[in-house]
This record gives C-alpha cells, sequence and structure tokens, in this order.
C-alpha cells in the first residue's frame, strides 16, 4: 500500500471548507429572520463538515474489499431504511418530502445511501458476471430490476432528483462494465416514456417543466427560483460583488443556501468565482476517474468509476438547474449546499475512493 491521493484529499479540503463559508454568507439573513440566530446553519454545517473529515479519513483505511464482501448486506440494509422511512411517525416530512429520520434540525436520507449501497452492489455484480453481461435478460435485468425498485422506493417520499441521479450512476457503471450499447438505446427510449409519465402523474412537475421554458409566464409562482437565480449570476461580472454582498439573499430566492447556492457564489465572486469552483470540481473528477482506471481489479475500478460518476452527474445537474437549461430538480450541489446527509454520504464515499487510489498500479 501507499499513501491515499494527496491531490483529491486536498482539494476536498478546500471546496468542503469554501463551503461552509459560503453557507453562512447565503444562510445569515434567513437564519437570523427564522431562528433569530444568523449562525443557525453554518454551526450545523460546521459540525458536519468536521463529521464528514473524520469519517473520510476514517473509511479511507478500511479496505476496500470490506465492501465487496459486505455488499449485499448494505443494500438490504439501506432498502429497509428506504421502506421504513416511507411510514408516518417514523420517517419526517420536509420541504413536502417524506424522506428523512432524525430529530429537530438535524437529519439522515436514506436516499442518500442508497447513493453508495447501489453502487458497491452493481461494482460486485458486474465483477462476478462481467463474461456474461451480453446475456441481457438473465445478468443484466436483475441489476436493473434493483434499481428500479430502489427508485420507486424514492419516488413515494417523492425525491425525483435523487432518483434520477441513482439512475443515470448505475447505467454509467453498466455502460463501463461492459454491457451491449443497444440496452442503452432501449433505456433510453423506456426512460423518456417514464418520465412522461411521472411529469403527467404530478402536476407540479408539469409546472416546473412549463416554468423552464418559458420562467417569467409564472413569476411570483413556479418560475420563481430560476428568476431570482438569474438575477442573481446576471450582474455579478468578472469579480462580483464581494464576500457578504448578494443581494437576493436577502428574501428574494428561497433558502440560497442549499440547491441555489452556486447562484449566490456567481453574485458575490462573479465569474472568477465560477471559474474557481469549476475547476475544484474538474480536479475532483479527474483524480477520481485516474484513481478509477489505475485501480487493480475489476470490482474497484467500476467503484471508484461509480462513485466520481455519480459525483459529476449530480454537480452538472444542479448547475444546470441554477443557469436555467433544465428544470429545478431539488438536487443539492456537493461539498457546498447545506445539508449535512449529503456532505456526510459524499465524505464517505471520497474516504472509499481514497482507500482505493492506495492499492492502484
Amino acid at each position: 500500500m501507499k499513501k491515499f491521493d494527496l491531490v483529491l484529499f486536498t482539494t476536498i479540503l478546500i471546496i468542503s471548507i469554501f463551503g461552509v463559508v459560503m453557507v453562512y454568507s447565503s444562510s445569515y439573513v434567513w437564519a437570523e429572520y427564522k431562528f433569530n440566530d444568523p449562525f443557525k446553519y453554518v454551526k450545523n454545517q460546521g459540525l458536519f463538515l468536521i463529521i464528514g473529515l473524520i469519517l473520510m479519513i476514517g473509511v479511507s483505511k478500511i479496505d476496500y474489499k470490506f465492501y465487496y464482501q459486505n455488499a449485499n448486506k448494505i443494500l438490504i440494509g439501506t432498502i429497509i431504511l428506504l421502506i421504513l422511512v416511507l411510514i408516518p411517525g417514523i420517517g419526517k416530512v420536509r420541504n413536502g418530502s417524506r424522506s428523512w429520520f432524525g430529530i429537530g434540525s438535524f437529519g439522515v436520507q436514506p436516499s442518500e445511501m442508497a447513493k453508495l449501497a447501489l453502487v458497491i452492489f452493481t461494482s460486485k455484480y458486474i465483477s462476478n458476471n462481467q463474461k456474461n453481461l451480453k446475456q441481457i435478460i438473465k445478468y443484466v435485468l436483475p441489476i436493473l430490476g434493483v434499481t428500479l425498485f430502489i427508485f420507486g422506493l424514492i419516488m413515494l417520499q417523492p425525491d425525483f432528483g435523487t432518483g434520477v441521479i441513482i439512475v443515470m450512476t448505475i447505467l454509467g457503471v453498466l455502460f463501463v462494465g461492459g454491457v451491449p450499447i443497444s440496452l442503452f438505446i432501449k433505456a433510453i427510449v423506456v426512460g423518456i416514456i417514464g418520465i412522461v409519465i411521472l411529469i403527467l402523474a404530478a402536476p407540479y412537475r408539469l409546472k416546473r417543466i412549463l416554468s423552464f421554458l418559458n420562467p417569467w409566464s409564472d413569476p411570483l409562482g413556479s418560475g420563481f427560483q430560476i428568476i431570482q437565480s438569474l438575477y442573481a449570476i446576471g450582474p455579478g461580472g468578472l469579480f462580483g460583488y464581494g464576500f457578504l454582498n448578494s443581494r437576493q439573499k436577502h428574501f428574494y430566492l428561497p433558502e440560497p443556501q442549499t440547491d441555489f447556492i452556486f447562484s449566490i457564489i456567481s453574485e458575490e465572486f462573479g465569474f472568477m468565482g465560477v471559474i474557481i469552483v469549476s475547476s475544484l470540481f474538474l480536479i475532483i473528477i479527474y483524480r477520481t476517474f485516474k484513481i478509477a482506471f489505475q485501480a487493480n481489479n475489476l470490482f474497484s475500478k467500476l467503484l471508484a468509476f461509480g462513485l466520481g460518476f455519480g459525483l459529476a452527474f449530480q454537480a452538472i445537474l444542479n448547475l444546470m438547474v441554477v443557469v436555467g437549461l433544465i428544470p429545478v430538480t431539488g438536487v443539492t450541489l456537493p461539498f457546498l449546499s447545506y445539508g449535512g446527509s449529503s456532505l456526510l454520504i459524499t465524505m464517505v464515499s471520497i474516504g472509499i475512493i481514497l482507500n482505493i487510489s492506495r492499492y492502484e498500479k
């Protein structure tokens, strides 16, 4: 074994600390209004960052083979949690979704755990059945069935954004694992049909689509968030208004510390802030994929790739929402958005990747 990837570790440290700073900048106005404490959100996020860093370093010392040996148990445990969270009195409702366990402002989302559990399970499944992946019905459909079952449990909460990230991540792992390209063409067709059905089944999703196409058709309703986000990004210029000087966080952009924190970064630090944050994400993605390519066996390759691809896809999805390229999905920006559950699971994922880097060729 060798030391883990110091470039990846240092980049994670920098972007995570910057995330805590921006959580304070974007949230202190709302925190003082809601809780009479401007440090309410940043104290929570700071605590979760400390716990997350401890977890990341601890997990980086656990041999990745542990996840291979316990993949089935991890997945079954996660499915049980996804079922329990749907039971009234056990799962907590926040922002219209019954997707939380917790007390007060502290909570854990089992849907976040599902991102990790399903990647581990799929990586093991493919590494054990790589020669049989051309037999789609016998060997590929079972993993797609498990993925869609978990997607269905998450949609019952409902949490469409997280569900999409999980499905796309698993499709990415299957593609890298060697599944025939014809399957993905069929999956895209089925996916489009499924998305249309989900949109028609829930009127609020249709409103999001319509507001995405023309947010000014309902500027005080479904289009409000996108419009305010664009008002934050547009005037930022090259260097922005300066730290703490955002205007949109003053009760214009709802809860800017979560999904739309990148809008505040753009407003306060301008184009240079966008370049710096984007560069940090590119370094993280590059180092993760490099570790995946240099891993010494198929399971660790797929595991590192799956975790890295899921992280990259979530970041891209959030940024596309913020700039108005796709409808609002409720997906947070990794390392930067407020949310302890998301941060902890992301740190655990990075810890696993760092452990794999100890064994790379």
